[in-house]
């Protein structure tokens, strides 16, 4: 059984690779305040997605020949003090595994009562296939 189970994790293991995540965007405020997980292949995808997110700020540049978007919205939240960040992106059996932290302030944190909307927003390998998004501890 346990050689079984060590088998079972060196083949997952090994048909997992680490992916290059970069950076765009992340903060606190967007106009999309609906809890979203969303993917950007081409230019026009992500032109829309901008406009949705960001219309009255300059659209950061993609190179969609070799990258591709990927990004959380947390959606609306009553105070400040939450957060939510990607930490990584794996290819696992053929899916884009993309995995995110969201952080919310403690119970006895003192934070502003103003209304945030939390994001995070990367770019990684251009790839097809299924993509998937992964809550983190």
């Amino acid at each position: 059984m346990i050689g079984a189970l060590f088998l079972a994790a060196v083949v997952q293991g090994a048909s997992a690779s680490s992916v290059p995540v970069r950076s765009i965007e992340k903060g606190t405020q967007t106009f999309i305040d609906v809890s979203r997980q969303v993917t950007a292949h081409t230019a026009e995808e992500w032109s829309t997605l901008w406009r949705q997110h960001a219309p009255n700020r300059p659209m950061p540049t993609v190179d969609f020949s070799r990258e591709m978007v990927v990004g959380i919205f947390a959606g609306s939240r009553s105070t400040a003090g939450y957060s939510i960040e990607i930490v990584s992106a794996e290819v696992l059996q053929g899916t884009l595994v993309v995995r995110y932290r969201e952080t919310s302030p403690g119970r006895a944190a003192v934070t502003a009562q103003v209304i945030t909307t939390p994001y995070h927003l990367v770019a990684v390998p251009k790839r097809d296939g299924p993509v998937r998004f992964e809550k983190i501890d």
